[in-house]
């Protein structure tokens, strides 16, 4: 069985920073891209940012040069490194993986539980 779990969410101040930690266990043999997506309420979930097996990073334009996504392949962990955040970048934050549990089979999609960013006053 293969479980994501965030962790790092909480109230900020507009201006402030937050990092999210996303880490995976259970019975994993690879994993591929690592991403983050968050869906604030009333709102469709939308993709953040995206790391690759090899490291390769992709961003939403809404974040690309304050958030920072990176991974620990030695942690199967995946983080988001979220600097000068705005009130419009609260939502719930959820992490998502492609991953295998054994050589040769076809990798699936696996989700969080989500974890809850308010950015206020």
């Amino acid at each position: 069985q293969v479980q994501l779990v965030e962790s790092g969410g909480g109230l900020v101040q507009p201006g402030g920073s937050l990092r999210l930690s996303c880490a995976a266990s259970g019975s994993i043999f690879s994993i591929y891209a690592m991403r983050w997506y968050r869906q604030a309420p009333g709102k469709q979930r939308e993709l953040v940012a995206t790391i690759t097996s090899g490291g390769s990073t992709n961003y939403a334009d809404s974040v690309k040069g304050r958030f920072t996504i990176s991974r620990d392949n030695a942690k199967n962990t995946v983080y988001l490194q979220m600097n000068s955040l705005k009130p419009e970048d609260t939502a719930v934050y959820y992490c998502n993986s492609d991953l295998n549990t054994a050589w040769g089979t076809i990798p699936l999609e696996y989700w969080g539980q989500g974890t809850q960013v308010t950015v206020a006053s």
